[in-house]
């Protein structure tokens, strides 16, 4: 399943933007004679942090979430910033903690969002102060951690079966 291109006007000349093939693939197109802009509709880099403190997992709810929906620290990359740099920025953001990166997990497609989510394994140590964009946080033990079916879940399972 994907998400509707939130592009329906040309970025340059603003006129309507016509579904046609450019010879690879059904892209949006400015029509207007002179313009040609195509809009690729890329998908957005966002980092993830499996994040741990000691035996523990930290999962984080957003204020977006149902209430009993938990999972890793995540957002998007910043233009001019390293992936690496990036999910250790998130970590302090929304955890009020420094951390350490440990190691890469994976790159995971998340088409629902028109997302491509760049994974790793943190470590921080101290009290979480919730940062702005989350409502709550929960330790899991690790032994009782498990992924779940779609987004962050596959880098979780990677995680877990590097153990």
């Amino acid at each position: 399943m994907m998400s509707e291109p939130a592009v329906r006007h040309c970025l340059r000349c603003g006129d309507a933007l016509v579904s046609k093939s450019d010879g690879e693939r059904e892209r949006l197109l400015c029509v207007r004679e002179g313009c040609g802009f195509v809009f690729y509709d890329n998908p957005t880099p966002v980092v993830a942090a499996v994040t741990t403190r000691g035996d523990d997992a930290i999962l984080v709810r957003p204020h977006t979430f149902p209430e009993k929906w938990f999972g890793l620290v995540t957002g998007f990359l910043e233009r001019g910033e390293t992936p690496e740099d990036g999910v250790r920025r998130e970590v302090l953001e929304e955890l009020g903690l420094p951390a350490v990166l440990v190691s890469f997990l994976g790159v995971y497609p998340f088409f629902p969002m028109n997302q491509l989510i760049v994974a790793y394994h943190l470590t921080v140590d101290g009290e979480v102060k919730l940062g702005a964009e989350l409502a709550a946080y929960k330790l899991v033990p690790l032994a009782k951690l498990r992924p779940w079916p779609f987004g962050t879940g596959d880098a979780v399972r990677d995680f877990l079966a590097r153990r």
